[in-house]
């Protein structure tokens, strides 16, 4: 799971939005619950931001190096979906 993780170096930032209390935030609360503690070990330098909003569809965000930015929704995934939408994008830079 680590090297999942492990972030390039063009990522400059990952945002979660999501509700805090909608089923279909379900998995992304529970993806960040089990894997934040292991992303942010892993890139302490690298902003990972949560924002919870009331009625908010689950997206996450990822800026990369000159400004460039991609955006995945996540609503309706299963947390091993969300997982894999994350992987991705984190590799995209490279």
């Amino acid at each position: 799971m680590s090297s999942k993780y492990a972030f390039t170096k063009g990522l400059k930032e990952l945002r979660f939005l999501f509700c805090q209390t909608s089923q279909e935030s379900a998995a992304t609360r529970s993806f960040l619950q089990r894997a934040y503690p292991t992303m942010k070990k892993h890139n302490p330098s690298t902003p990972i931001l949560i924002r919870e909003a009331a009625g908010t569809v689950p997206r996450v965000y990822a800026r990369y190096e000159l400004g460039r930015e991609k955006q995945e929704a996540l609503t309706g995934l299963t947390d091993q979906q969300v997982e894999e939408k994350i992987t991705q994008l984190v590799k995209a830079s490279s």
